[in-house]
């Protein structure tokens, strides 16, 4: 048994080395003839990528008209165009009762998780209102403002400041 802070003498740190066959020697490439891929160094003979300096550019295709310009492309995404949350009557009915509110308005909304502070409100006409509710939104569609206004409840639209421009210059 040998004493502590005693070294076998076989074992050795500079001595370890990895199994064998676990590793391969390094492909050392443009060496000369002598490493079995001089000459060309596994460039092939000539042409772009065989020249100093050439990095591939993403997509390239040697001049060749690249894959994303041969796909046909179609459809169109239009600029201006205007992005509703719809949230329909029934929702806004149980929230009111769950929460017992006689208006609602987007930061409600926002506060309960149905909708994102950025979104634009739109109220969709499904379900009933069983009560008078007071109601802001960006936007209504005809079932769902004439069911709010039959129970006795209003319902107000949120103009914004390009709404509102709009409307000037329709007017001039």
């Amino acid at each position: 048994m040998p004493t502590p802070g005693h070294r076998r003498k076989d074992m050795d740190l500079s001595k370890l080395k990895p199994a064998e066959g676990a590793t391969k020697k390094e492909k050392r490439i443009g060496r000369g003839q002598g490493s079995g891929r001089g000459g060309t160094a596994t460039k092939g003979h000539k042409g772009q990528k065989a020249r100093a300096g050439w990095s591939g550019k993403r997509g390239f295709e040697g001049g060749q008209t690249t894959l994303t310009r041969r796909v046909p492309k179609f459809g169109f995404n239009n600029p201006t165009r205007v992005e509703y949350k719809g949230i329909n009557l029934d929702a806004i009915q149980a929230l009111a009762t769950e929460k017992k509110l006689s208006a609602i308005d987007p930061a409600v909304l926002h506060a309960n998780g149905l909708i994102q502070k950025k979104d634009k409100l739109k109220i969709l006409g499904r379900g009933e209102v069983t009560g008078a509710l007071n109601i802001t939104a960006h936007a209504f569609s005809a079932t769902a403002k004439a069911a709010i206004e039959a129970k006795g409840g209003k319902a107000e639209t949120i103009t914004t400041i390009v709404e509102k421009n709009d409307e000037k210059a329709k007017k001039a």
